[in-house]
């Protein structure tokens, strides 16, 4: 690892001595706070995570570097979406996409168009879409109000997980029978008419336990003004006047969805849906502005699990059958250039149009078995089968390419899927087996060893090892050495996109790789505070990236090519001040280089720091403050534009916290001070100049009464 330079080390220093301090009058007898359950007083456990191992264990002794958020620190945070709390995790940053405004959740500076190398799963079952390998376009954000807790581990997680667990994993966990207890119904209102009403319930139906959620909502969305857009270029380029630019965005959205758990005995059976519609296109799919165009995608998912921690003295068993379909549509079609636009093919009177779909779905079948007889050993196997099937695609448009990727307008909107689809129907079939042993090699020391093996029907076979040393070097401090490898596989569009020179699938693509090394200290500081740190390294292989295409102006096809290296630090403190009073922030610091252009990778923030403050006052009242400042985002190579601003958030929150058959409510101020956020667009950023503005000042209030 390259030597960090010494006013980092100052930052981390400062950031830890006041903590150091806290640590010294504990010895001294001043510790105020003797009850474990003392650290939970405002946020509820969040010392345990799952992911790391499959197994529970306590989140300082787990074999990776990993958070935990629970639906307490949630509702302290005054957060209404998920990527409002991913922010605050050390090393994640959420950036956007122009394409809808889609979040990318960029961790340790690994970014893409799509960012699919961070694997999202709900209830312990990847979400990820065929198509382009991500969570899925088509978003709109994720509720919270029926999260239990959010897991995320920062590091590669492929020897478990497999596929996308590159950069990280997120666990989504909702809440269960023994999360709601009877019923829960609330609303909200907010900033750009946005609009939300949900109702939970948990309890019993005979010897069934049961949690139930549906929640209905809306927005206008961000309509921030974006003075120039694509189709500004073009206007320069063929001295016509048919952008929209300045003109607002388009992030207007509608939202359903439903959860419905049930618990019998050794089985478990979850379901899940997720509609947007009626979605607007953010900054147009083709980086123009497109008031018009609408779309929506729908997430069916069902989980069945059967497991028995102890089938007989030594043995454990589980299995589950997940199922996910999703599809993406048009509501009303894209216009991907306005009317007006020109080129030397010819004019689009009514605006270039596309209406591209797709229809998926994903079956996976998996069981393991834990064996404790060895002593010291618990060892895990695993096997599984996944399907994954893009089996329909649709597509309507008024052009076609010429050789040189330029667009030929069409007389009329016409049916492309039989003649010049986009893509044509795909599958893949995977198989996998995984080892895994939790090795109590010496007293203190704990060795997690792990392999996976995948094969894919498509491209071939890949194997992924780990290994995980951790220490607990003395009462209050654990030391973790971690080592890990993952990979992500191409997405259906990077392999088989046909019939756009602009990119151009190759079915001969290979998966990207990442091996990673870590070196993480937890300390407990004292029974009510801690502090950790994380060093890392990353090297990345075999990136998926377009490429021109040998003859000069006939577009570009996705290719392995380039590699990256990253390291950096994170450092993470809590600390429960008084019963009261919980201060809680982290920093972390990031260098990302493309080892191609021997360049900052850019995008991703170089320096990222989260502080939060929660008071609870009075009888049954919250105040919460936290603030988030990003700075240091370069251009990637090629962009010649400055350097993206750094900014600085401040949110507010004032809350009830009253108990049941009471109503509450919360307040929250999201960007006080209404600073002028901008992520960064695409390199070289001809299309969008000036970046993608974000929300100013919002407001929103939350009423909720549990029965």
């Amino acid at each position: 690892m390259k030597v960090l330079s010494v006013h980092r080390l100052y930052l981390s220093a400062a950031l830890t001595l006041p903590l150091v301090a806290v640590h010294g009058m504990a010895q001294a007898g001043f510790d105020p706070v003797t009850e474990e359950d003392e650290l939970a007083l405002v946020y509820g456990s969040s010392d345990s995570v799952s992911i790391a191992t499959g197994n529970l264990q306590t989140l300082r002794r787990a074999p990776a570097v990993a958070t935990v958020i629970t639906a307490a620190d949630i509702a302290a945070m005054g957060a209404t979406d998920l990527d409002q709390v991913l922010e605050s995790v050390p090393g994640v940053h959420v950036n956007r996409t122009p394409n809808s405004s889609s979040p990318l959740y960029v961790v340790r500076g690994i970014v893409s168009a799509y960012t699919p190398q961070i694997l999202m799963l709900q209830n312990g079952v990847p979400i990820t879409t065929a198509y382009i390998g991500n969570k899925g376009n088509i978003w709109a954000g994720y509720p919270l109000e029926h999260i239990a807790r959010i897991e995320i581990i920062r590091g590669p997680g492929s020897a478990l997980y497999g596929s996308d667990a590159f950069s990280g994993v997120i666990n989504i966990i909702t809440k269960g029978p023994g999360e709601v207890q009877g019923t829960e119904l609330g609303a909200r209102t907010g900033s750009y008419q946005s609009r939300d009403a949900w109702l939970q319930h948990g309890g019993k139906l005979g010897p069934v336990e049961v949690a139930a959620y549906l929640r209905a909502g809306h927005s206008d969305g961000n309509d921030r003004t974006l003075d120039a857009d694509a189709q500004s270029r073009n206007d320069t380029l063929f001295k016509t006047h048919a952008s929209l630019a300045p003109g607002p965005l388009n992030n207007q959205y509608r939202a359903l969805d439903g959860n419905l758990d049930l618990i019998y005995g050794q089985w478990r059976a979850r379901f899940g849906y997720k509609k947007r519609y009626d979605m607007g296109t953010g900054a147009g799919i083709a980086s123009a502005l497109d008031p018009v165009g609408r779309q929506q995608s729908e997430r069916i998912t069902s989980n069945l699990a059967w497991a028995e921690p102890q089938v007989t003295r030594d043995w454990g068993l589980g299995a589950s059958l997940a199922t996910q379909q999703y599809s993406q549509e048009v509501n009303t079609w894209y216009q991907l250039l306005p009317p007006g636009a020109t080129f030397p093919t010819g004019t689009f009177k009514d605006g270039m149009i596309g209406v591209p779909e797709t229809w998926e779905r994903t079956y996976r079948l998996s069981g393991y078995a834990d064996y404790s007889g060895f002593n010291d050993h618990h060892l895990r196997v695993g096997l599984g089968h996944d399907d994954i099937e893009l089996f329909r695609v649709h597509e309507w448009r008024n052009f076609n390419y010429a050789a040189n990727g330029t667009p030929i307008p069409l007389p009329a909107v016409i049916d492309t899927t039989n003649t010049t689809p986009f893509m044509r129907p795909q599958r893949r079939k995977v198989d996998y087996l995984y080892l895994q042993d939790e090795w109590n090699l010496a007293k203190d020391w704990n060795l997690t060893a792990g392999i996976r093996h995948d094969h894919f029907s498509d491209f071939g076979g890949t194997t992924n090892p780990r290994l995980a040393l951790v220490w607990d070097a003395s009462f209050d401090l654990t030391a973790k050495l971690l080592h890990g490898r993952a990979f992500r596989a191409p997405a259906f569009l990077e392999s088989y996109g046909i019939s756009n020179p602009v990119a151009l699938g190759n079915p001969n693509l290979k998966p990207e790789r990442n091996a990673t090394t870590e070196i993480a200290f937890n300390w407990q500081a004292r029974s009510d505070a801690t502090v950790n740190l994380t060093f890392y390294r990353y090297d990345m292989k075999n990136i998926i990236r377009t490429v021109p295409n040998p003859v000069p102006g006939t577009g570009a096809t996705y290719a392995n090519t380039g590699d990256q290296t990253g390291h950096g630090i994170e450092l993470e403190s809590n600390w429960s001040v008084t019963r009261d009073l919980r201060l809680a922030g982290n920093y972390a610091w990031q260098r990302s280089i493309d080892q191609t252009t021997h360049t900052d990778a850019g995008y991703a923030p170089r320096h990222h720091a989260f502080g939060r403050g929660d008071w609870n006052f009075a009888s049954g009242y919250q105040a919460g403050a936290q603030l988030n400042w990003v700075a240091g985002r370069m251009r990637a190579f090629g962009d010649a534009r400055p350097a993206i601003s750094d900014y600085t958030t401040v949110d507010l929150t004032l809350a009830t916290r009253a108990g049941r058959k009471q109503w509450n409510f919360a307040l929250a101020l999201r960007n006080a001070f209404n600073t002028d956020v901008r992520e960064p667009s695409p390199a070289p950023g001809l299309s969008l100049p000036h970046d993608l503005p974000m929300a100013p000042r919002t407001i929103s209030l939350q009423a909720s009464y549990k029965m």
